[in-house]
């Protein structure tokens, strides 16, 4: 018999495929999200080339081309491709020590970072990978983003304060500002616009937005060093924008660094795809449209490819920029294609404006978007939920912090998958009975009084039947059975709960057979997937069970028992 592939409930479009059926009622919010969205992310993105250790226009260029490809290969409606936080904090932190203080070395190895990325989520496409999106849990998320917001609003000390900082991971930066910050090294300038623009951004985003709050605020700090000559006192600005075509170049890449970058890449791949999948899907439940996890891979790819080829570095997705255009009306990604024509008539068009940017400013914003990845309600609700979710998450915070960012991401992988371990490996099992007046067979721990057939003990173990739970599976069996007063005739084992199994589990499952053939019990299987049938056969033990003491009902199964034992 063939099973037919469910179907989503909402449909999966890309923006290319969207525009060739567009509705007409979403134009007029698409445009004004798009506008208000190029508003928004000049001094963003600018904000974040800065932070990845890049020239300011960098971001501009690269967020122009990746919201275009994304328009053609992305499923999401809303989802905003380009220049992201996270992602432009690892790659400062990746290419730091790699660099040696060269920047035409470090713009290099940022490019290729990208490509790398592009590269990884391609080949992950290929093989169908999309589920990997799923590595991490929800309280090592939350924790590992409250970790990347630490550091980066403290990767953003020198820009704010006008103190040199040298150090190339959270504790080195931590260390050197302690090391040279007296009173006479301060840019009072800089710290006092750096801190209003955090605190404008925080008070006045939260009343107004549906404003480009970013951008009036980043212009008014740039009027103002100009007014007051404040390049002067201390304030530095972005200087000079290029506005020529940036092309590619990857001259002095030797295999050394290709290899001493594969395990960067790939933590940054997997970040970045975890960033758009969980974005995407926020975005596809409000407005009922899904998004193809596997097709996400692509557009990934395609984006940092294309980032790579712009001489810029890894790309994934900003959850605030897409809030702001679906705030504005947008429905549908033409916004971005508004947003990218946007940004690109900004960049030759206002160079001189963008130049006089203030960098404390540009780190006020940083710092700004820093604060918002800190979800304070999520940790509370974590520890009200349980105290194992709330630990997971301050570990990964931890882990963020003391191992740097790269170790923290396979530190957060490697706790969410113990942590899966530990569930599975140590799961619920119960003794069966009926309930009066409740239909099935219930754990006899749920209810006060419960009624079990005599000689007959019904057993399940809630969980797939694998190599790291295989003697904990056995062990509690054959406890089951040896306390049993008086021993029972049959060990009924309901298997509905495991629906995988591997050799291990099946050669617990053997021993558990010896175990009650020497105590005169017969093992019988109740409710035992078709898939698992398959499996015991070609393990053995399914034939020294024997086909007549596997069920597919309690009631069939009960029934037989009653029939062999004589019973009414």
């Amino acid at each position: 018999m063939k099973l037919r592939r469910s179907r989503s409930a909402f449909p999966v479009q890309t923006g290319l495929q969207t525009l060739r059926h567009y509705e007409r009622r979403h134009l007029r919010g698409d445009l004004l999200g798009g506008l208000t969205v190029t508003a928004y992310l000049v001094p963003q993105v600018m904000a974040y080339s800065t932070l990845a250790g890049l020239p300011a226009q960098v971001g501009l260029w690269i967020i122009a081309l990746t919201l275009l490809a994304y328009f053609l290969l992305g499923t999401s409606r809303l989802l905003s491709s380009g220049p992201e936080s996270t992602t432009a904090l690892l790659t400062a932190a990746t290419l730091a020590p790699l660099a040696i203080g060269d920047s035409g070395r470090y713009a290099t190895l940022a490019a290729l970072l990208a490509l790398m990325c592009g590269l990884f989520a391609l080949l992950a496409w290929a093989l169908r990978l999309g589920f990997i999106g799923d590595a991490l849990s929800k309280p090592v998320l939350v924790g590992y983003m409250a970790g990347i917001a630490v550091i980066m609003i403290v990767s953003q000390l020198g820009k704010i304060t006008g103190i040199e900082i040298s150090g190339d991971s959270f504790l080195g930066d931590i260390q050197s500002f302690a090391q040279n910050a007296t009173w006479d090294s301060f840019s009072w300038a800089s710290l006092a616009m750096g801190v209003s623009v955090t605190v404008l951004l925080v008070t006045l985003g939260k009343r107004f937005p549906a404003v480009p709050v970013p951008l009036i605020v980043i212009a008014a700090t740039a009027i103002m060093t100009a007014a007051f000559d404040l390049g002067h006192h201390g304030v530095a600005t972005v200087g000079t924008i290029a506005t020529g075509i940036p092309t590619p170049s990857f001259a002095g890449i030797s295999g050394s660094d290709l290899s001493m970058m594969l395990l960067p890449a790939f933590g940054v791949f997997i970040v970045g795809y975890t960033d758009n999948l969980l974005t995407g899907r926020m975005f596809g439940e409000r407005h009922h449209h899904d998004i193809n996890p596997n097709r996400e891979l692509l557009a990934l790819g395609a984006t940092n490819i294309v980032a790579g080829i712009a001489h810029g570095f890894p790309v994934s997705s900003s959850a605030s920029r897409a809030s702001l255009g679906e705030a504005a009306g947008a429905r549908t990604q033409l916004y971005s294609l508004v947003a990218a024509a946007g940004t690109l008539i900004v960049l030759f068009g206002f160079g001189g404006l963008l130049a006089s940017f203030p960098l404390a400013a540009l780190g006020g914003v940083v710092a700004y978007a820093a604060i918002k990845l800190i979800n304070i309600s999520e940790f509370r609700r974590l520890l009200k939920f349980r105290s194992r979710e709330f630990f997971l998450a301050i570990s990964a915070t931890a882990a963020v912090l003391l191992f740097d960012i790269l170790w923290g991401i396979l530190f957060a992988v490697a706790l969410s998958v113990f942590e899966l371990l530990t569930r599975v490996a140590r799961p619920h099992s119960a003794i069966l009975g009926e309930v009066s007046g409740v239909p099935g067979w219930h754990d006899i721990t749920d209810y006060e009084h419960t009624e079990q057939i005599p000689g007959l003990l019904v057993f399940r173990y809630d969980s797939p039947l694998f190599f790291a739970n295989a003697m904990d599976f056995v062990s509690k069996c054959e406890e089951a059975v040896d306390k049993a007063d008086p021993t029972p005739q049959w060990l009924l084992l309901n298997m509905e709960a495991n629906t995988e199994v591997d050799i291990t589990g099946l050669d617990a499952l053997e021993r558990l057979r010896s175990h009650c053939a020497r105590a005169g019990v017969t093992l019988a299987l109740v409710r035992v997937k078709l898939d698992v049938v398959r499996d015991l056969d070609r393990h053995g033990v399914g034939q020294r069970i024997g086909a007549e003491r596997m069920y597919p009902t309690l009631p069939t199964a009960v029934a037989a028992y009653r029939a062999e034992m004589g019973m009414p």
